[in-house]
């Protein structure tokens, strides 16, 4: 994790060498979050309903022509409305609330247009878990507590994003992500548990 880190901080360093000056701006919006689960080798056996949460944050682009790097830090919701609870035994059906700062470094392209410009890219992300709550139907809630207990949630979280988007001329923006996890998340036995997260989001950029 280190090294993949330290040729992360190599690369947006070369990158910034040669690029234009870079665009600093914010975002937020809505999430769609589900989690992912491989159950004794099968796959989806036991996925959630979709979660509605929330995503904030910062991000700077380095453009070179139409090309850019684009390192950003995220507060982001996840989870889902659980079938399966972490420690193997079934629920009531609530919900699984987890939050994450979290570092997407995308490479995006741009499409010049009149008003602005198209973007769409993609890139790695690591987010680190800081909260999250279980909540059953009976109203029922507790912390989740992070760590590498049957009954605890591992804290790293680490897969593939993608964004698509459109920057007007004056710095406002339109974005939508796709966080696709790949790291297992749940220390139980037999169960494989990822995130899943569709986002809409507007912003600035300066």
């Amino acid at each position: 994790m280190k090294k993949t880190l330290l040729s992360l901080c190599l690369l947006m360093a070369s990158f910034a060498a040669f690029a234009q000056l870079p665009t600093v701006g914010f975002k937020g919006g809505v999430n769609f979050a589900t989690l992912h689960a491989t159950v004794d080798g099968v796959s989806g056996s036991g996925n959630s309903g979709s979660l509605t949460t929330f995503n904030v944050g910062a991000f700077v682009d380095f453009k070179f022509g139409n090309v850019s790097l684009q390192p950003a830090l995220n507060f982001t919701g996840k989870g889902g409305s659980s079938s399966v609870s972490f420690d193997g035994e079934a629920n009531s059906g609530g919900k699984v609330k987890l939050y994450y700062l979290q570092v997407p470094v995308n490479v995006v392209y741009h499409v010049p247009a009149v008003v602005g410009d198209f973007y769409f890219g993609a890139g790695p992300y690591l987010g680190m878990g800081v909260s999250g709550k279980a909540k059953d139907n009976n109203g029922n809630s507790e912390d989740i507590k992070f760590g590498s207990g049957q009954d605890e949630i591992k804290r790293t979280d680490a897969g593939l994003n993608a964004i698509v988007g459109f920057k007007f001329k004056t710095g406002f923006l339109i974005n939508a992500n796709y966080d696709w996890g790949l790291t297992n998340i749940t220390n139980v036995d037999g169960i494989k548990l990822t995130n899943r997260v569709f986002g809409i989001s507007v912003g600035y950029a300066f």
